[in-house]
């Protein structure tokens, strides 16, 4: 099956809204967390239990939704997640109790590992040199859900309360389940490989064990793995904490945070295109450079970071140029690593590859949100920010400087292995004619 451009970009589109709709759901409930926190009269470590609740219900699912992405088709998964994203987050809206809560919200993870398919399946609608600015432009949706979530914190829940926008948001999730199962056609796996492409038909290709378990026989795809286990902790951290710590221990009133949010996620937002571009403008030059572009970024992030969090509480000017500045860099690396992760997999398991990157990432970073509770109610959240994501960053970069030195030879692996498949695909063809 050959796709035109048009519809190419159409696929981009319905996805760019499920990801930014269903970002927003997810992440809204950093805005809402005071206005919760009080419906249920919790503290802290209460709350923080109930983000880590959600965070690990997806990391757990993330194994079962590579595996379901690379045996099925991909996109009418992608439409029954969408179908539990509106049906859980509902759910979460009528929850009485903050054990009920805990427990509905504690649901919503198993959406949110739904990634992965959808990674895989644009990876068949767009060839290797240009899937780093896709990717970055699809991850534009993280930061821009989250300043529509907190739009809509600020705006609706005044007139709905926070559980009629949960209400809404919910809502959206199920219309979209039915724009994707009925709007996005399933592309074959490997369709966009340079090998394939000059190939009218290629072979159907599904999940095999003996292939995926190759995955940890690939030296650098084992060292993302590792970088993914620190890496998401500071994003969990500020995602759920940050909008809170504005407001207690730097004095901020509501208008004061929205503008300074504001004008941070849409920096950081651009930063995800930005840094997919860059990694595709290296990658063309070195195989290196994917993963060259996420290390010193997020070598800059935590130097920034550090200078941001130094800054005297009365100077908000100050605060919200050094802020602005280190959410330039903190999303470099993430469109980098998903198609460095596709650079080195085969197609038909590439949904698993980066499943078990999430999984790993998830079930490391899942526990942040707790471990910064705790270490608020001892210390401060000023603390908590601080030492878990400038920690969390320069282990990371240590940690994507090896997997750039021994990348290469895995990019030549697969690249030999798709001339292989396409000798093959040719001759099958010579003997079917």
């Amino acid at each position: 099956m050959r796709t035109g451009p048009r519809y190419r970009w159409f696929v981009v589109g319905v996805f760019f809204a499920f990801m930014l709709l269903h970002q927003a759901d997810k992440l809204l409930i950093g805005p809402l967390t005071t206005s919760i926190m009080e419906t249920f009269g919790i503290n802290e470590v209460q709350m923080g239990a109930v983000f880590t609740g959600a965070l690990l219900v997806g990391a757990v699912m993330y194994p079962l939704w590579g595996y379901l992405y690379d045996r099925y088709a991909r996109a009418k998964l992608l439409a029954l997640a969408s179908f539990i994203w509106g049906s859980t987050t509902w759910l979460s809206a009528i929850a009485p109790t903050y054990p009920a809560f805990l427990g509905t919200r504690a649901s919503t993870g198993v959406d949110d590992s739904s990634y992965p398919g959808l990674y895989s399946l644009i990876a068949d609608y767009f060839e290797p040199g240009v899937r780093g600015k896709i990717y970055g432009l699809l991850q534009l949706t993280q930061p821009l859900g989250y300043m529509l979530g907190l739009i809509a914190a600020t705006v609706l829940s005044g007139v709905l309360g926070w559980r009629g926008v949960f209400y809404v948001t919910g809502s959206l999730g199920l219309v979209l389940a039915v724009v994707i199962f009925f709007g996005v056609r399933e592309a074959p796996r490997g369709r966009s490989e340079p090998e394939l492409a000059d190939l009218e038909q290629i072979g159907v290709y599904r999940f095999d064990r003996k292939v995926a378990m190759g995955l940890f026989r690939k030296r650098s795809l084992l060292l993302l793995f590792a970088q993914g286990f620190v890496g998401v902790f500071p994003w969990n951290v500020i995602t759920y904490w940050f909008f809170r710590y504005l407001e207690t221990e730097r004095g901020y009133d509501e208008g004061s945070v929205l503008l300074t949010m504001g004008v941070a996620v849409m920096v950081l937002a651009s930063g995800y295109f930005i840094g997919g571009l860059a990694g595709d403008f290296f990658f063309k030059r070195t195989p290196r450079g994917r993963l060259l572009v996420s290390m010193a970024a997020v070598l800059l992030g935590a130097v920034l970071l550090s200078a941001t969090m130094a800054v005297p509480k009365g100077n908000q000017t100050l605060f919200l140029v050094l802020l602005s500045a280190t959410a330039l860099f903190i999303p470099f690396a993430s469109p980098n690593v998903v198609s460095t992760v596709y650079d080195i997999t085969l197609p038909e398991v590439r949904s698993t590859a980066l499943s078990i990157q999430y999984f790993i990432e998830n079930g490391g970073a899942a526990l942040a949100p707790l471990l910064a509770g705790i270490i608020a109610v001892r210390s401060s959240l000023h603390v908590a920010i601080l030492v878990i994501c400038v920690v969390a960053w320069l282990l990371g970069s240590v940690i994507l400087g090896f997997a750039a030195y021994l990348v290469p030879r895995d990019i030549q692996t697969l690249r030999e292995q798709m001339r292989q498949r396409a000798e093959h695909e040719r001759l099958a063809q010579a003997i079917s004619d």
